[in-house]
């Protein structure tokens, strides 16, 4: 019998691991990302104080298209980054959430940058 490794478990104790050494500040919150199969998620949290203060996702009214795919995780990316500056936020620390920076996740990093955060 063949056994399978629990990938998310996996990913659990990276983003563990990764989440003891990144923290939010008021100064310069933590951009997290949750990547479902479907749909891909965004949050700006300050961990001082243990707040989220900007959230964007595929599953928002004003987002159109697929959640799932590269170019719905870059619209995501664009998303976040235009609430931020609405909110007066320039500068964020990015965490991956345990994921390989590759693939939708890059893709919203890089929509963030293009909307105009500085990571």
């Amino acid at each position: 019998m063949i056994k399978r490794p629990n990938t998310n478990a996996q990913r659990l104790k990276r983003h563990k691991r990764v989440r003891g050494k990144i923290s939010g500040t008021p100064e310069r919150p933590r951009l997290n990302v949750f990547r479902s199969e479907t749909n891909i998620y965004a949050q700006v949290i300050d961990d001082v104080a243990g707040v989220t203060l900007v959230s964007a996702s595929s599953l928002d009214k004003e987002f159109e298209g697929k959640g799932g795919n590269i170019e719905a995780a870059r619209k995501v990316g664009k998303l976040v980054a235009e609430r931020c500056k609405a909110k007066g936020i320039d500068t964020v620390v990015f965490d991956r959430g345990g994921y390989i920076y590759h693939g939708r996740v890059q893709a919203l990093a890089e929509g963030a940058r293009e909307g105009g955060l500085d990571f």
